[in-house]
């Protein structure tokens, strides 16, 4: 059983953030412990990425299977030297244009990275986030930090640190409030350890963006979905994930189809007694008013980015309300709309309602 221990919040101003706070919360990592800590895509859980026994209590305070992989956050580009053993040349050139920023690489695991961080897999996820306060905990403590989402395992990842102390007080001795994350989405994991580059999950940067400097990104094509008990070659592959602890229905088509059909369900479970939450972009507003439904709009359908930013939040606010079922329409692939996609159809256990 997981002893409990207090969790203590503490504010931190994001784009300066105090030098005693950072201090003090690397120190608490130097000496074996994790801490919650903003990034510009979500909360992140971190640890000494070198120090296996912190490793373990990323994977004990989520309920995370070692199966999972964590990503390696660096400060600087020279780190990557001493975490893989080979810097393929489109590596360089994307981390010239990406990062700092949302696009984590899969590169060959260096012998230092110890074996817990890569589920076993001979590849290690390494990125190195924009976010003030992340960079300044990185460097004072002078190490890469193992870090995924400040969540419970499976849970909607957390883009405010209220998310992150609703999932792991008691569980963490600290959590650093930088306030609401930018991005809202995981960062895009890229695989450069195969023969071409593929996305093994779409996030902070585009499929669009990534083809500007690499022309042959490619989308996986015909992989099977690993089982939770099997290692996997990056976080984010599992069916189900980013879920709320109520189902979730995500319907699929024409605006006005979702609509229609989204309204048509709502009607069968008021006749149920059944109160749903709505989760629509700002254009739908108008069709849902006289519904019943708890709505939250994500935001305007065409600036997918603006949608991402909101979308883990929506999810969150509509399970604390307390309804049955949560009605979701989807959004186009363009931009980080492909993200937004990938998050809603694994909050729905994969299954999408064509219409």
């Amino acid at each position: 059983m997981l002893k409990q221990i207090e969790t203590e919040v503490i504010t931190v101003e994001a784009d300066a953030p105090d030098v005693a706070i950072v201090r003090r919360a690397a120190e608490l990592m130097r000496r074996g412990e994790v801490v919650v800590f903003p990034t510009e895509t979500v909360y992140g859980l971190g640890a000494d990425a070198l120090q296996p026994a912190a490793l373990e209590k990323i994977f004990v305070a989520k309920g995370r299977p070692l199966s999972d992989p964590l990503i390696v956050h660096i400060a600087e580009y020279s780190t990557v030297e001493e975490l893989t053993t080979a810097i393929p040349e489109e590596a360089r050139q994307l981390a010239r244009v990406f990062w700092p920023g949302p696009l984590t690489l899969l590169l060959p695991r260096g012998p230092r990275v110890p074996r817990m961080v890569t589920a076993g897999m001979e590849t290690v996820a390494i990125r190195m986030p924009s976010h003030p306060v992340a960079r300044a905990l990185i460097r004072e403590l002078g190490s890469p930090i193992a870090a995924p989402s400040a969540n419970r395992f499976m849970h909607v990842s957390p883009t405010r640190a209220e998310h992150a102390l609703a999932d792991l007080r008691g569980r963490v001795p600290l959590i650093l409030d930088g306030g609401p994350c930018q991005v809202g989405v995981e960062s895009t994991i890229l695989d450069l350890s195969a023969e071409e580059p593929v996305i093994l999950r779409p996030g902070g940067v585009s499929l669009e963006q990534l083809r500007t400097v690499l022309p042959t990104v490619q989308l996986p094509r015909g992989r099977e979905t690993p089982a939770e008990d099997q290692a996997q070659r990056a976080p984010g592959q599992l069916p189900t994930h980013y879920a709320p602890t109520i189902p979730l229905l995500l319907f699929d088509g024409s605006e006005e189809a979702m609509r229609a059909a989204m309204l048509a369900e709502l009607q069968r479970r008021r006749q149920c007694g059944e109160r749903a939450g709505v989760l629509v972009a700002d254009a739908d507003l108008a069709a849902f008013q006289e519904s019943e439904a708890l709505v939250f709009a994500l935001g305007d359908a065409a600036q997918p980015a603006q949608v991402a930013a909101s979308l883990f939040a929506g999810l969150r606010a509509l399970e604390e309300a307390n309804v049955q079922v949560i009605l979701c329409r989807n959004f186009a692939e363009h931009g980080l709309g492909l993200a937004v996609r990938d998050r809603l159809k694994r909050a729905a256990g994969g299954k999408v309602i064509q219409v």
